[in-house]
Formats: C-alpha cells, sequence, structure tokens
C-alpha cells in the first residue's frame, strides 16, 4: 500500500493557529489560568520540532549519535519534570524514575531484534517512552507534594506512634500517586474503540497495514504502562525518602 501523507502546506499552519488560538481563548473564558501557557508551549513546539527537523537527518546516521540525542531527551525530560515539582537542586533526582524504565527497555528491544539498530528507530520509541516517564514522574510527584502537605498532621501523628519517616509519608502518599497512572490505564483500556493513538495513525499514513499498525501499537502501549509503573513507584520511593524535596 502506499504511504499516505499529510499535507503539509499553508492549510495545516493555518489549522494548527487556529487550535491554539482555540485553546487560549478558551482558556481565558474560562478562567483557568492557562492561555498564557498554551500560546508560549505552541510557540516553544514549533522552533524545538524545527530545529529537530533540520538536525534528525544529521543525528539518525549512526547509533552513537542518536544514543546521545536519548541522552539529551533524558536530560530535558529531568530538567521539565523536576521544575515541576520543586526549586530545590535535589529534584534532579527525578532523572533515576524517567530513565530507569525507557533505557533499558530500548536496549533490550534493539538487542532482540525487536526494534531495528538505527536511529531513525530508537529515537522514535525512546521518546514515546521517555515522554511517558516524565508525564507519569511530575504527575505522581505533584500529587504526592499536595497530599503530604494537606495531610502533614496525619504524618506527625504517624511519626509519633514509632514510625519510620519513610513509612508514615508512604501511607499517605501511595494512593495519590497512583493516581498518574489512570491515563496510561484508560488509553490502554479504550484503544481501537476510543482513541487511536500516534503509532497507530503514524504507521497507517506511512503506508503500513491495519494488523502492522495495531501489533506496533499494542506493544507500544504496554511498554508505556509498563515504564509509567516503574516512574511513579520509584517517584513514590524518592519523594517518601527526602531523596527529591518538595
Amino acid at each position: 500500500m502506499p504511504g499516505v501523507t499529510l499535507n503539509a502546506g499553508p492549510g495545516l499552519a493555518v489549522a494548527a493557529a487556529l487550535a491554539v488560538l482555540l485553546a487560549a481563548a478558551i482558556a481565558l473564558l474560562a478562567r483557568l489560568g492557562t492561555a498564557r501557557a498554551a500560546a508560549l508551549a505552541s510557540v516553544r513546539a514549533v522552533v524545538q520540532l524545527g530545529a529537530v527537523s533540520l538536525l534528525i537527518g544529521v543525528v539518525v546516521r549512526s547509533l552513537g549519535t542518536s544514543a546521545l540525542f536519548v541522552l539529551l531527551m533524558v536530560a530535558v525530560a529531568t530538567f521539565t519534570s523536576a521544575r515541576r515539582l520543586t526549586r530545590h537542586p535535589s529534584g534532579w533526582w527525578v532523572g533515576v524514575p524517567i530513565a530507569a524504565g525507557p533505557l533499558p527497555v530500548v536496549a533490550l528491544l534493539v538487542v532482540g531484534g525487536v526494534v531495528p539498530a538505527t536511529g531513525l528507530a530508537v529515537i522514535p520509541t525512546a521518546g514515546i517512552l521517555i515522554g511517558g516517564a516524565m508525564t507519569a514522574t511530575s504527575l505522581a510527584g505533584r500529587r504526592m507534594r499536595d497530599e503530604l502537605t494537606a495531610r502533614r498532621g496525619e504524618v506527625e501523628a504517624a511519626l509519633s506512634l514509632g514510625l519510620l519517616p519513610r513509612d508514615a509519608n508512604v501511607e499517605i502518599a501511595r494512593p495519590s500517586a497512583a493516581q498518574a497512572l489512570v491515563p496510561a490505564l484508560d488509553q490502554t483500556r479504550t484503544v481501537g474503540l476510543v482513541t487511536l493513538p500516534g503509532a497507530y495513525v503514524g504507521m497507517l499514513l506511512g503506508g503500513a497495514s491495519p494488523i502492522q499498525a495495531g501489533a506496533v501499537q499494542l506493544l507500544v502501549l504496554v511498554l508505556l504502562l509498563a515504564v509509567e509503573t516503574v516512574a511513579v513507584a520509584l517517584t513514590v520511593e524518592l519523594v517518601c525518602r527526602g531523596l527529591v524535596r518538595t
């Protein structure tokens, strides 16, 4: 089946601009406080995707430069997630949950021959998994931070009964942190019925058969669920042990 591509002409630019304006306008009307953030995020996306589009052709030529690019992804994801949680230097610990799942998984996929040992295959695969781990880490960390602050009295009561700080924090924080997995769980449960995720659509547009696209999307979803679960579990430990000071 021949490949199908979207028309990257003026119409696409107009559609993207209208989507940004719509998001900002609704945020303003609803007083969500995210109008400026939506506009800035969109501008950053244009600049970053433009830069990556220019560089990717060079980066993917060797597995070595591709690996360095993946490490850059991890560094940027760590910086982004750390800023969401704390301004304290300990925020850099969030790089552990962000990297602990995706990097070994991608390495195993390459060694096992599931993903070709090429930059063009490794970079997108790593990017999807790193992005999922980053989101899960940020959501889990923020939920725990808010819960531990709101229920500080319960933590102190547990400490007074002789519980160690880590154990006292975990009892309060773990249920709220688990909520960070709801998006991944819902997406996995409803795939094909509610949504057709990016990997599936991208492969169809690239000319793959629906069966091939479905198999790849299934792998992506279960891998995302796995790496996000690892990220949440490690974030719980880092925050509850005081390694990340929120």
